[in-house]
């Protein structure tokens, strides 16, 4: 009886510790990465750390970023606001003007910081790692002057609870992972050309998924060595689309949707809405993993966060949509809004009068199926649904029934049928009251020669000798 008695308060107490205790939160970003593991189905590439954190945890299959480019979704997702509501919407912007966060607005490395938690994005990882963070930030507005505490892996597991990220370069261009894929045996979406330049290319962007599950397993390891495994909740995630023709810097599905893995530890109470090994198709976006992290540290939803919770005691409903903005990326000027349900993907082209393979020194340089594609237009070398992407403008209106065309290559926006008319109509509607509920900036164009030069306000001259990032 004494026994059961003392078994029975441990098992009180330890119940009790794990509710109270506050985890560690980790988020492993990947840069330019759409869903392409072998958990979501991906042939041809090797990520079985991923696969097997995805097994065990949970796997979410419309996880959508705000923005289809890096700084304006990171801007989005590092304080739970949609880019185009902060003024950050428009891709390296506001990096010589001063521009601030507006009043209320934080990163999350703050209000996590403020309520007790040491913060890192780490770039210095242990010897036996055999490698580095990439300690990206590269966000739209000046951040405070110590957005982290610290770089470096091994102040981890001396300062907890701690809220800490990882940035993986790998799936950005250039591609550096070593050989694995088979080009010939690769599945190429049908609005790309089918031609050896095409299988290349996406052989060696699955060369670089095995290259990041590779280190994404260094970590897991590091996380086991110093004792973290069980007291650290671990999000994996891409920053913003697949590094692709029509995925990165576009709204369709290619350039929005992005892998979420979320791996809950054994040491801590898990909260209602997680379930170890279920794959789940709610409707989430970045901005709502923001919010949510706050909530597993115990951090009320600050007012006005556009994220929303999405498991817990403080869960909200689940997002009947979900939205997404493109604005300028380096020189090319495009404005698109787009929102998709459950079935229907609808985009608005604010610029319809330029073609889709508008010039952008980027993607000229570091994408051999942009220029492949101009080359066989000229050709005539193109199947319909490919010389879609090289026309000399774009629809206003986009609409694609994801259910019956994932590819997004059927455009329904002219359709009769009644049930298209009704998609159509109800998601425009719900597309032009989010743009002025969160007062959209982007209605505001940037002045011309801002734009021009790339969102810089100083003339080009004055910025000679430095060295310009691309993507």
């Amino acid at each position: 009886m004494i026994r059961a008695l003392v078994l029975f308060g441990l098992a009180f107490v330890t119940t009790l510790s794990a509710q109270d205790k506050r985890p560690n939160i980790l988020w492993l970003i990947a840069e330019d990465f759409g869903p392409h593991l072998g958990c979501y189905g991906t042939k041809e590439v090797s990520t079985p750390v991923l696969d097997g954190l995805a097994a065990k945890g949970m796997r979410f299959t419309r996880y959508y970023t705000t923005a289809p480019v890096c700084s304006a979704s990171r801007s989005a997702f590092n304080t739970g606001m949609y880019q185009t509501t902060i003024g950050a919407h428009h891709h390296r912007s506001h990096r010589d003007d001063g521009y601030t966060l507006p009043a209320g607005v934080k990163l999350i490395s703050e209000r996590m910081r403020e309520a007790g938690y040491f913060t890192a994005n780490v770039k210095e990882l242990p010897q036996e790692a055999g490698f580095k963070g990439s300690a990206k930030t590269d966000w739209n507005f000046a951040p405070p002057m110590k957005p982290f505490q610290s770089a470096n892996w091994n102040d981890l597991k001396t300062h907890q609870p701690f809220y800490a990220q990882v940035n993986f370069q790998e799936t950005h261009r250039t591609f550096h992972g070593a050989p694995h894929a088979d080009p010939a045996k690769v599945e190429i979406p049908p609005y790309y050309p089918e031609h050896e330049v095409t299988r290349k290319d996406w052989a060696q962007y699955l060369d670089a998924a095995t290259e990041l599950d590779r280190k994404i397993g260094k970590i897991m390891e590091l996380l086991k060595r110093d004792g973290l495994l069980e007291s650290t909740v671990i999000c994996f995630v891409g920053d913003n689309g697949a590094a692709h023709v029509r995925a990165k810097q576009f709204c369709y599905e290619e350039g929005l949707n992005v892998p979420f893995i979320l791996s809950w530890p054994s040491g801590v109470a898990a909260p209602a809405g997680y379930e170890a090994g279920k794959v789940s198709d709610r409707l989430l976006m970045s901005i709502d993993l923001t919010a949510t992290s706050l909530a597993w540290a115990g951090i009320a939803k600050p007012t006005g966060m556009q994220g929303q919770v999405f498991t817990g005691a403080k869960a909200e409903p689940a997002r009947e949509y979900v939205f997404g903005a493109r604005d300028r990326c380096d020189m090319t000027v495009f404005r698109l809004r787009t929102v998709r349900d459950a079935r229907y993907r609808y985009i608005r082209n604010f610029t319809p009068d330029r073609p889709f393979l508008q010039f952008n020194a980027y993607k000229e340089k570091q994408y051999p199926v942009w220029n492949l594609i101009k080359e066989l237009a000229a050709q005539d070398k193109l199947t319909p649904e490919q010389a879609v992407l090289a026309a000399p403008t774009m629809p206003e209106e986009e609409l694609y029934d994801l259910e019956n065309d994932p590819h997004q290559i059927k455009n329904l926006a002219k359709s009769n049928q009644p049930e298209h008319r009704r998609a159509l109509e109800r998601l425009s509607e719900v597309l032009t009251n989010w743009i002025e509920q969160t007062n959209d900036q982007g209605r505001i164009p940037e002045p011309e020669e801002v734009a021009k030069n790339e969102g810089s306000t100083k003339p080009p001259q004055e910025k000679k000798g430095k060295k310009k990032k691309e993507g």
